[in-house]
């Protein structure tokens, strides 16, 4: 043991170097610290330029190699021509203008898909207003009635813009083409491709009498 106390407490002291609290920070770290803000703010603002229902969407989206998709694929494939019709069994009505069914095609072969009624556009259950909920909400009823119809046939199949589902004509026992009959109603609108524009522009004219 050193005679002298101090000595001991020397010997045990971290290194100056350790203990300094002014010690110079390394020049990469700073920048980073900088930059860290500015691509929190480029992040966010890429984020706002993506529609919302592609968000709202994402979470429940369809690949485009799973099962349904290579259904709608199989669909499209034994379709026919455009006049060719195909029994379907409706197994939900998911809005004013798509339904699940499953499809008889040729040959035996069932098979289930989403089915989009070609030539409408209907509002959006997920809503941008109270008004277009309460359209929405009464063009899914409207569009369950007409298929509550019975011998429910789809033809005229093309593709659609989303995996997993098909576009088609739809005519049941009494209808011959539900989309004219929805349009008639005022329950949705024609549509033909392209831009569509917001259902809550003008929302209590659109609403059907």
């Amino acid at each position: 043991m050193p005679d002298d106390p101090t000595q001991l407490l020397v010997g045990h002291m971290p290194s100056y170097e350790r203990m300094n609290p002014y010690r110079r920070r390394r020049p990469g770290r700073r920048l980073i610290s900088a930059a860290l803000p500015w691509v929190f703010v480029a992040c966010v603002a890429a984020a706002s330029n993506l529609p919302m229902r592609q968000w709202i969407d994402w979470p429940w989206s369809r690949p485009a190699d799973s099962q349904a998709a290579r259904d709608a694929e199989t669909i499209l494939k034994r379709a026919g021509s455009p006049d060719t019709r195909h029994a379907v069994d409706v197994i939900r009505t998911i809005d004013g203008d798509t339904f699940e069914a499953r499809v008889h095609l040729e040959g035996g072969v069932d098979l289930n898909t989403r089915i989009r009624l070609r030539g409408i556009d209907a509002p959006e259950l997920k809503a941008s207003c109270p008004q277009e909920l309460q359209m929405a909400e009464t063009a899914t009823g409207a569009l369950r009635a007409l298929l509550g119809e019975g011998d429910v046939r789809i033809f005229n199949i093309g593709p659609d813009k989303y995996a997993g589902r098909v576009v088609a004509d739809v005519a049941t026992r009494r209808t011959g083409n539900v989309s004219t009959a929805m349009i008639s109603a005022g329950y949705v609108r024609s549509y033909g491709g392209g831009h569509r524009n917001s259902w809550c522009a003008n929302a209590s004219q659109a609403l059907p009498k």
